[in-house]
């Protein structure tokens, strides 16, 4: 039976709308699920009601103890008693109505934690606390406190200061460490001497008696400091490494014959030469070649073809495909580290090592800002000691210089701009994971997409059904639902909704490969591929049915458009972008997209290797390409592309390789997402300047020694609301 494969994308059993609110709330957040024994991946989950119901359908489950959902990664946890295996949950969930396919949980492990998010929020909660009451104690000596009075509120900022500065400053202290260690000057050298010197000289003046201390200034460097990290950690919301992803999609065992019995065994066990089974509805678990068995494989995840292929004795299978009708008996020639996906895992590696290498605007900002800073301060430090001789108004002088040319408002100037942008996204259905994602898809001169499962929704629809008698629609209904078939699933849906109920057909038989066939009324009835029938193609994608009456009737099914699509294609190309469309699916299905959509450039019959080298050699002529994409074809690409972007409906190590995640379905908002991300970087840009204005007005008064450490902090803090508030204008 011809079909349309449905990768990362099928109706979702438990609602037709778009994700609930709650569900949108929870994919702003890096969720991870618990450690399990099992780890299943759930491709159609896509909001509160999904959760729940496969929560409680696994939990009835004799032995199951727990399950718990996390729509983000779209994965359930299972704990389960040692009897209880993948096969028998991912059984019930098809009968709940959810695609299922096991994870190697041992594989995911090593990612799912958040620890450096939770580790800056508790010291920024940390330095706050120590900050107000800081300060609450430097009022006292603002108003007029004396002598003892004064030293003693001194010595309690002491006490409170030194240990906050020590615990919640080593986020900076250990990077200025590294880039010291390397010989070089990052961002975080100034930022650490400034603190350190302003805890420093403080101590210095609370010993000697002096009247005026900065603890409250350094504490309030950490503080705003600790903010603007903590927000540039949650822009990039750091995400597990695809190609870990990836190798959690290998099925995790295989069914092994031995003496002509099945023995299940690890992967790893796997030699050359061994036959496997591979049973309907399983993901091939190694690189192989059919030696007995037909059905058709589902290729979409690997190829993007939309149309399954036949498999029968002598086919070539790899890891990773989805078998569909019948059992497959298959000889492998590559297992592990040199299977197919393994090989697309390490093209995902290389390629987001690439897009790595990315300097943000604050980086390139912080090569020139840090060494002047230093330069600067040691010059008023030498210049003071040489014109007064008085070390103590030296250094008090330096700190002030090094304090108010601290790089706090150009640490906020980016993270600001970004998470005020990611916000208003956000609130219209568009996700950015990747701190700099912003930044670069304001460059971006040409936009690649896919075609199934992203310009369209992979799912097929019948378009031809008012052609066809209502006894014809009924015996066509009866026969489809007794397939899994994605066709035969359009076609008894489509029916169903024109309210006929299914004719009554006995005898009902899935030939792997074919179609299915039953008696009706004493005849025997088929549904099914055009060669099965006899039938001549009458569409690319189409079932035939025959009644053992006149001709086979042909059943033609259309995908359906993506919402936006075609808004976006055209939007995209009014901003003076190059528009692409690169597909493993076949010439004729990609040309007629190309001209629905008015896409002059198109590429048929693209492996994912294709892909990424097409996107290289873009890359090599200094294009800065946009990457859209939903399916494990399209991994090594979304890593390779400049910035990429893909569907929340996508495969899980799709969503993980992009910079950016469509929550909704409407790809209008790529060409909106485009048009802030011009504008974010104009109000970095401004950031930017207004920091250097700050710097070109308040260094020169530190300079000649007219502003105190306190004020310097004051100046610095006030710069730092000043970037903050610019950055507020995106909302």
């Amino acid at each position: 039976m011809a079909s349309v494969s449905t990768p990362g994308f099928s109706a979702c059993p438990a609602c037709a709308v778009a994700p609930a609110a709650e569900d949108l709330a929870q994919r702003a957040q890096a969720g991870s699920v618990p450690p399990a024994r099992l780890m299943l991946s759930l491709p159609t989950a896509h909001c509160a009601a999904c959760m729940s119901t496969v929560e409680r359908g696994l939990g009835a489950v004799p032995g199951v103890s727990d399950a718990r959902v996390n729509l983000t990664l779209k994965r359930v946890a299972v704990e389960a008693a040692p009897e209880v295996d993948a096969a028998q949950l991912i059984a019930v969930l098809a009968g709940l109505g959810y695609e299922a396919h096991e994870l190697d949980a041992g594989t995911l492990s090593m990612t799912e934690t958040d620890r450096q998010g939770r580790d800056l929020l508790m010291r920024l909660g940390v330095a706050g606390f120590a900050m107000m009451n800081v300060m609450l104690l430097s009022v006292a000596v603002w108003s007029g406190a004396e002598a003892e009075t004064r030293d003693l509120f001194h010595w309690i900022s002491a006490l409170i200061a030194l240990p906050t500065v020590a615990f919640a400053g080593q986020p900076f202290f250990r990077s200025a460490l590294t880039a010291l260690k390397a010989r070089r000057l990052g961002m975080d050298v100034p930022i650490s001497l400034a603190i350190l010197l302003a805890a420093g000289l403080s101590l210095f003046e609370t010993i000697e008696g002096g009247r005026h201390t900065y603890f409250d200034a350094a504490v309030a460097l950490t503080f705003f400091l600790l903010a603007g990290r903590y927000l540039d950690h949650r822009t990039r919301a750091v995400a597990r490494s695809a190609a870990q992803e990836l190798a959690a999609l290998e099925v995790p065992r295989a069914q092994r014959l031995q003496d002509g019995q099945e023995v299940e065994v690890p992967i790893a066990e796997l030699r050359l030469g061994d036959l496997i089974r591979v049973r309907p509805g399983g993901r091939v678990p190694a690189d192989g070649v059919v030696t007995e068995g037909a059905s058709e494989l589902d290729r979409s995840l690997l190829t993007g073809e939309s149309l399954p292929a036949r498999a029968a004795p002598g086919t070539d299978v790899s890891a990773g495909e989805v078998n569909l009708t019948g059992p497959l008996t298959v000889r492998v020639t590559a297992a592990g580290r040199d299977s197919s996906l393994h090989r697309m895992a390490d093209l995902v590696a290389v390629a987001e090592s690439v897009k790595n290498k990315y300097t943000s605007l604050a980086d390139r900002a912080a090569l020139i800002y840090a060494p002047g800073v230093h330069l600067l301060s040691l010059a008023a430090f030498l210049g003071w000691l040489w014109l007064s001789g008085d070390l103590r108004l030296a250094v008090n002088i330096a700190v002030a210089v090094l304090i108010i040319t601290c790089p706090c408002a150009l640490g906020l100037a980016v993270p600001a701009v970004v998470t005020a942008a990611s916000g208003r996204l956000f609130r219209k259905g568009l996700l950015i994971k990747d701190g700099t994602a912003l930044e670069r898809l304001a460059e971006v001169d040409t936009v690649v997409f896919d075609k199934t499962g992203t310009l369209t929704l992979g799912m097929p629809e019948p378009e031809n059904l008012a052609d066809h008698p209502a006894a014809d629609l009924q015996l066509a209904a009866a026969l489809a639902g007794a397939s899994s078939h994605p066709l035969a699933r359009a076609l008894a849906q489509g029916v169903a909704a024109l309210g006929l109920p299914p004719a009554e057909v006995t005898d009902l038989r899935e030939v792997p490969g074919y179609g299915i066939e039953g008696r009706w009324q004493g005849r025997r009835v088929r549904l099914g591929r055009a060669e099965w029938l006899d039938a001549t193609p009458e569409a690319a994608t189409a079932t035939y049915l025959e009644t053992g009456e006149g001709r086979p009737r042909a059943f033609t099914f259309t995908d359906r458009l993506r919402p936006g699509a075609e808004a976006a294609v055209r939007t995209l190309a009014a901003q003076g972008k190059a528009v692409h469309l690169i597909s493993g699916d076949s010439a004729a299905a990609v040309q007629a997209m190309a001209a629905r959509l008015g896409i002059a450039h198109w590429v048929a019959g693209a492996l994912p290797e294709d892909k990424a080298a097409r996107l290289a050699a873009m890359a090599a002529a200094g294009h800065k390409v946009l990457m859209v994409g939903d399916g494990l074809n399209d991994t090594a690409a979304l890593a390779a592309a400049h910035v990429s972007v893909s569907p929340a409906s996508a495969l899980d190590a799709a969503r993980v390789a992009s910079d950016i995640v469509l929550l909704g379905t409407d790809l209008a908002l790529l060409a909106e997402a485009a048009d802030l991300s011009r504008r974010a970087v104009r109000r970095i840009k401004e950031n930017f300047a207004i920091s250097a204005a700050y710097n070109l007005i308040a260094v020169p008064i530190a300079l000649m020694g007219l502003a105190t450490p306190l004020a310097a902090a004051l100046a610095m803090s006030a710069s730092s609301i000043t970037v903050s508030l610019n950055a507020l204008r995106l909302r």
